[in-house]
């Protein structure tokens, strides 16, 4: 491991906006955070807005900074990614912006029922293999595990540069009856875009630039078990 990552490691564990719940934990239901992110970190009643596979926080970062009346959080397993958006975070600072250290597939073990406002999924690994799909961040499974944290009216975007996944998703959705918002296969070219819809991650710009088209999706999972 380079002598950056390990720099990175030791300074995130001294970031006040940074938490790292070990698995054990989470699976024992010893997180004290699940159900007082509002209460214990934030200190405010307002909306809660996750990222999922936040990366360097370029979205929660320019979404905290947007939008002041809503409370935020990046979630990523790669500490060394996530140390960019904490430590931007601290030094502007940014109050209402937090990161989770964790595997998203524990995101139920994090979050108390209803507890979310909005999820964000910002350029995800397609998995495009077959045997991988499981592991795509819309699969059903995981749409359950969403559902599951949401306000019954809950909202989640889909940004990516995968027509594979844009067309996946959309199935999925069509075929559990959750409602489809809005769609778009080509974001810049065909949108209005809204001041959240601007806000671009380090890959985004490197896509955009190699000409790939930006697809957009907006739902809401419907029922609840």
């Amino acid at each position: 491991m380079g002598k950056d990552k390990l720099k990175r490691f030791a300074e995130i564990e001294t970031f006040k906006n940074v938490f790292q719940p070990l698995r054990t934990d989470l699976l024992e239901g010893k997180f004290e955070m699940k159900g007082n992110w509002r209460s214990d970190f934030f200190q405010n009643d307002k909306p809660l807005v996750l990222e999922l596979g936040c990366g360097r926080g370029e979205y929660t970062v320019g979404m905290a900074r947007e939008f002041p009346e809503k409370n935020f959080i990046g979630l990523d397993i790669k500490g060394a990614r996530i140390w960019r958006g904490a430590k931007t975070s601290l030094e502007e600072p940014l109050p209402n912006a937090a990161f989770l250290r964790t595997q998203i597939e524990l995101i139920d073990q994090c979050f108390e029922q209803g507890e979310v406002d909005e999820i964000w999924i910002t350029f995800p690994d397609p998995q495009i293999k077959f045997r991988r799909t499981k592991k795509r961040l819309t699969h059903p499974d995981f749409l359950e595990k969403y559902r599951s944290i949401l306000k019954d009216d809950g909202i989640v975007h889909l940004k990516t540069d995968s027509e594979f996944l844009h067309g996946f998703t959309l199935g999925i959705l069509d075929g559990y009856n959750h409602e489809i918002l809005y769609a778009t296969h080509d974001l810049y070219g065909n949108t209005e875009l809204t001041p959240v819809l601007k806000i671009r991650t380090h890959y985004e710009s490197i896509f955009s630039e190699q000409g790939k088209k930006i697809t957009y999706l907006k739902f809401r999972i419907n029922g609840r078990k």
